[in-house]
């Protein structure tokens, strides 16, 4: 008996393996919610805020680190990703959320990764030195190194967006707090170098 070629097509696909194959699911773009501080003078302004960090924290992928078993190995989520560098997104949130009170402020990211300490117990680690200078003549004012922990919720890449998202707002908490008592120490050094009246 002779088959017709239409009827041996479907035989023929399954046989195969042939077929469409299903869509790859795209890692989940994450990054760190709108930022909470509003200006309360009502004016427009953009501070002079940069952010640096080391090519290896240039990319946009969410890192972790398991201390418990491999602590030099750095490991990477495969379906959760920042929307951009880390670097980025930091400097985009504290221009968008922070007060700079007059100052240019260079941010150097050192380290941004979740740290298991074990299975189901992890931290997000975040670590930073803040330089700030006098807009007028680029003068260094003051530096700081900050150095953030926040335990996750849960020990996985959601657990480490969250955590990182409140990191972030605890540092614009800590640089805030910072450079009002630069400022402070600021303005007080400019009146003692003042002349004193006779």
């Amino acid at each position: 008996m002779k088959y017709r070629s239409w009827l041996l097509m479907p035989i023929i696909m399954v046989s195969t393996g042939c077929g469409i194959a299903p869509k790859q699911r795209q890692p989940a773009l994450h990054d760190f919610g709108a930022p909470y501080f509003k200006n309360e003078s009502g004016r427009s302004f953009k501070p002079a805020i940069t952010v640096t960090a080391p090519k290896w924290l240039r990319d946009n992928r969410i890192r972790y680190r398991l201390l418990y078993a491999d602590p030099t190995q750095v490991r990477f989520y495969a379906m959760d990703r920042w929307i951009a560098a880390p670097p980025e997104l930091l400097e985009q949130q504290l221009i968008n959320g922070a007060k700079s009170l007059g100052y240019l402020l260079n941010i150097h990211l050192l380290d941004f990764e979740q740290q298991f300490e074990s299975s189901d117990r992890a931290r997000a680690v975040m670590r930073f030195y803040l330089e700030a200078y006098a807009p007028d003549d680029k003068r260094l004012l003051g530096a700081q190194e900050f150095r953030l922990e926040q335990a996750t919720r849960t020990a996985d890449a959601s657990g480490a967006v969250t955590a990182f998202a409140e990191l972030v707002r605890q540092a614009e908490d800590r640089i805030q707090a910072w450079l009002a008592e630069l400022h402070g120490t600021t303005k007080k050094s400019s009146r003692s170098d003042m002349p004193s009246a006779l």
